[in-house]
């Protein structure tokens, strides 16, 4: 049996805000027209590239039998260093993880992943750029739904392992 992350999305969403609420962080919600692509999502939202997390998983083999996912969160303006991603865990091969195993740990469809680790497979990596401004936007595991959440609660509620893991 097969479970369809878009059933998923519901509850991710759900969990998402009961956690916000519950940790009394400071958030909007916004809705918009169903958009996962980063830069079509952020001029909907009006804000710049910059302030938006991409959220993507990537698979990680280190050695011949060990697998590790990492939810590696850079700028929207940014794209995922792997060979940084790999370098952190010693691994001798990294790629995005398959859109199948990348929906099912993250709880919800492609481009609508959040910058939250609720599966314990998945390490979070956030990039230390995304974390300059106030505040910053993402998919709330809808397409049709995102939130602007105080970085400093952010950080304090996700406790992300901060590397440099973007590139331009």
């Amino acid at each position: 049996m097969t479970t369809d992350a878009t059933d998923l999305a519901g509850d991710t969403y759900g969990k998402l805000l009961a956690l916000l609420d519950e940790r009394g962080a400071a958030y909007r919600v916004i809705e918009h027209a169903p958009e996962g692509a980063t830069e079509a999502v952020s001029a909907l939202r009006g804000h710049a590239l910059d302030r938006a997390a991409k959220c993507i998983i990537a698979m990680v083999k280190i050695g011949k039998k060990e697998k590790r996912f990492a939810l590696v969160v850079v700028p929207g303006d940014r794209r995922v260093d792997l060979a940084a991603v790999k370098a952190l865990y010693g691994g001798t091969y990294v790629s995005f993880a398959s859109p199948e195993i990348a929906e099912e740990l993250a709880g919800s469809p492609s481009g609508t992943v959040l910058p939250f680790a609720f599966d314990e497979r998945l390490e979070l990596l956030v990039d230390p750029d995304l974390l300059e401004h106030p505040e910053f936007f993402f998919n709330a595991a809808r397409l049709d739904r995102s939130l602007a959440l105080s970085t400093e609660d952010y950080r304090a509620i996700a406790e992300p392992r901060v590397e440099r893991v973007s590139a331009a």
